[in-house]
This record gives C-alpha cells, structure tokens and sequence, in this order.
C-alpha cells in the first residue's frame, strides 16, 4: 500500500491500521460521497479510479480530480467535519478502504507521523488547487490539455514500444470537465496533437507518441 497514511508508519504499525479499516468494493457510476452531505471518513483507493467533481447552480459541472491506487480523498473531513465540498464517484470498478474519524483518532494522539502524512497529503492537494486555478488564468485550453495528459501519464501512463500509454477511463466530456472547457474547444486541442504527431487518440486512452514536445506544451 503506497498511501501517504501507510508509508509513514513502520511494516507492523501499517498493518494494524489497515486491519481497522473496512473495505468496500464500489461499481463504475456509483457516487461514494455526495457535495453537501456530512462528512466523517477519509478513504484510500485500493484498486480502480475514482472521480471528484463539483456542480454550479446552473448544473455545470467540473472535475477537480482523478484519483488512482494508493490516493486519499475526502481527508478535510478528518480535521474540518462537515459538509462535503465535492462528489466523490467511481470512473471504474474500485475497492477503497474508509476510515472514521473515530478510528483515526487514537492514531493521531500515538503516531504524530501519521497527522504529519495527513497534512502533507492536504499540502499536496492544495498545491494542486492553487496550481489549476493558475493554470485557469493564465493558460490557454490547448496548454491546459497538455498539462493534464501529462498529470494523467505521470500517474496512470504505461511505458511502451511506441510512447506512454494513458488509460484515462474518460469521457471526452469528463476530459473537458478536467480541463475546465468545453468538449468541443478540448477535442480541437486533442486533434491539433494528433495531427502533429504527439498523440494517438484511443478509446478512453491517449497514447503520447513525443512526451518531450508535449511537455513542453503544457508549461
């Protein structure tokens, strides 16, 4: 287990905390946690993808992430109980552990490491959300989408023959949600790609042929 939580405890300590967790397998489409319920746990994703969204008044919605094995979400709820502030939805079959506030408790008063995890992990998160809002102001769509194939192959990508292989699990529409623009202004960037030879579009998957030039695309 790869997860902050796990990686700042020693092999016997990792244990006992994973066996006070409760398992869940979870299938594509269902909603973990929902914007505006209370929140009590945290979760860490054991296999598959998980979503997490955010939806306007006018029922628009965005992306905020895409979380795989090893990642935590729903951590704010351990320090800061209340209500959700996004929806956390399964993209692809899943299992992920759920932890309580009452079980983490204890941990936190006998581990100073595991908080130490915890609010590096939170750290982390807010970098990201500070970068993406960033990213919002002063990139234009094509660099975003750069950036975020980029983000996506760092953490799903499978080096092969021919590139990085990405199995985002995406629809176009949850691409652009991610990117923060519409389908059709995403689509445009991900052919303009293709034509100059940086990517190969596939199905719920982007093989990245040139990662230089598109690395150097997204900054």
């Amino acid at each position: 287990m790869q997860a902050p939580l796990f990686l700042a405890l020693d092999p016997e300590g990792a244990a006992a905390l994973r066996a006070s967790l409760t398992e869940r397998a979870v299938a594509k489409g269902e909603i973990i946690f929902q914007e505006g319920e209370p929140g009590d746990r945290m979760y860490v994703i054991l296999e598959g993808k998980v979503k997490l969204g955010q939806s306007s008044n006018d029922g628009r919605e965005s992306l905020l992430a895409i979380l795989g094995p090893g990642e935590m979400f729903g951590e704010l709820s351990l320090f800061d109980p209340g209500q959700r502030t996004s929806t956390a939805t399964a993209l692809t079959d899943a299992v992920i552990l759920a932890l309580s506030n009452e079980q983490l408790r204890p941990w936190l008063a006998g581990r100073p490491e595991v908080a130490a995890a915890l609010l590096q992990a939170l750290a982390r998160r807010l970098r990201r959300t500070n970068e993406a809002m960033a990213d919002l102001v002063f990139s234009d769509v094509p660099g975003r989408v750069a950036k975020a194939l980029m983000d996506l192959g760092e953490k799903f990508g499978e080096i092969t023959s021919e590139g990085l292989m990405v199995t985002h699990d995406m629809t176009q529409e949850e691409l652009a949600q991610l990117v923060g623009a519409s389908r059709e202004t995403v689509n445009k960037a991900l052919a303009d790609f293709a034509q100059r030879g940086w990517i190969r579009l596939e199905s719920r998957q982007v093989m990245i042929l040139d990662v230089e030039r598109l690395g150097r695309r997204a900054r």
